[in-house]
């Protein structure tokens, strides 16, 4: 279980380790975001490095309508184990980005007033 941190304006972030094709880990926070519906939204900029196997291209709706993502399959470690995960890649992602997928296998508990914030 991994336990997360709320900031300012309620968004709910953890502490993932983005895994390059050499096999360094790179800690990266990471907003959950319960209206994306994948594993792993991230920028375009930040996919530089990590060397991930191109798989094709996707379109989603997003709060902005209809747009494209690459599609790269990544590794991440995300509460102590490691994952081969589908990444959607796009331009205008602001922050790494934790999709609901992960709630199909991982619980999520969240209690505002007690500070209380994990995945896992």
């Amino acid at each position: 279980m991994i336990e997360g941190n709320f900031r300012d304006n309620g968004q709910l972030f953890f502490e993932i380790d983005l895994i390059t094709s050499d096999g360094l880990d790179l800690p990266v926070d990471a907003m959950l975001d319960t209206g994306f519906t994948g594993f792993l939204a991230i920028n375009k900029q930040d996919l530089e490095g990590l060397d991930w196997f191109y798989i094709g291209e996707e379109s989603l709706r997003t709060a902005k309508g209809e747009s494209r993502f690459d599609i790269y399959l990544g590794k991440v470690i995300l509460n102590e184990q490691e994952y081969e995960i589908n990444v959607y890649v796009g331009n205008e992602i602001t922050e790494v980005l934790l999709g609901s997928e992960w709630l199909k296998i991982l619980s999520l508990v969240v209690n505002y007033q007690a500070g209380i914030l994990t995945l896992g």
